[in-house]
């Protein structure tokens, strides 16, 4: 018989972000309407918030056979994205945080990158840093992505639970 031990970790945020369908739909929402809008002004803005990230991340990760993560639970405050979670690598079954900075790079194209991560009491091991900032940049891809084509962000303000990408076209 299989089982797991559980290690603990970083603790998870003390109020919990909804996890939604509906929050899925107003973010695809808002990407079409950001998308139709840039292509009239020449101008970008998308609001994104904690709950339509969580509910994003938490549908593509249920779509994994094998997920990263369980229970995602993502903050935007003070410049950063926020990730936690709970990870199982072998039998060891841990709490995860992931900080990941997003910067603008010369083309004009968000660019995640992890800044920290620990998994249970220890720093997370490379291979989980690696998988996560791949599926990461997929889901990212996936989900905003199609409203950044032809654009150029110049803005990228993440606080108070909401992240905001502003631009023009190119």
């Amino acid at each position: 018989v299989a089982c797991t031990l559980f290690v603990g970790g970083p603790s998870y945020p003390q109020s919990s972000v909804p996890v939604s369908t509906e929050a899925i739909s107003s973010l695809v929402q808002q990407v079409e309407s950001a998308q139709t809008e840039a292509a009239v002004s020449g101008i970008i803005s998308l609001t994104v918030t904690e709950s339509q990230i969580t509910s994003l991340l938490a549908e593509k990760l249920q779509s994994e056979s094998q997920p990263i993560l369980y229970n995602p639970q993502v903050l935007l405050q003070n410049g950063e994205i926020q990730v936690y979670g709970q990870a199982i690598a072998g039998t060891i079954k841990a709490n995860v945080r992931i900080v990941i900075t997003v910067t603008i790079d010369p083309e004009g194209k968000p660019v995640l990158t992890i800044s920290s991560a620990d998994f249970g009491p220890l720093p997370a091991p490379d291979m989980l840093i690696n998988q996560f900032s791949s599926f990461l940049d997929q889901a990212f891809t996936g989900a905003v992505g199609p409203a950044m084509t032809g654009l150029r962000i110049e803005n990228i303000t993440i606080a108070d639970g909401v992240m905001t990408l502003s631009g023009r076209t190119k």
